[in-house]
């Protein structure tokens, strides 16, 4: 893992889910939470998750037929890093490419 500082999205994300972070929150949710499309959404939870900042899990439908859904929710160690970053407002990214890190 790179030591710099996460992207202003991926800041966004690690927010949302701090609000409530024992709960487990559906991708769709968290992309209306922080107003991000889903192809950048996903690109970053899984690099969140990768980076043990997430814990992500199936959970079947409630109606049969349905299919499961992925669910984030914050790990220990991301719950540690959410709150050490959500003190701080995060700078403007300086090229195109940090928004996508």
């Amino acid at each position: 893992m790179r030591n710099r500082l996460p992207s202003r999205q991926s800041r966004a994300i690690l927010q949302a889910l701090l609000s409530r972070p024992r709960d487990w929150r559906y991708g769709y949710e968290l992309s209306r939470l922080v107003g991000l499309s889903s192809g950048t959404l996903y690109p970053l939870l899984i690099r969140l998750h990768e980076r043990d900042l997430l814990e992500s899990k199936w959970i079947e439908a409630e109606r049969p037929g349905r299919p499961a859904r992925h669910a984030y929710r914050l790990s220990p160690t991301g719950l540690a890093f959410a709150r050490e970053f959500g003190e701080t407002p995060a700078p403007w990214p300086s090229s195109t490419e940090e928004v996508f890190e």
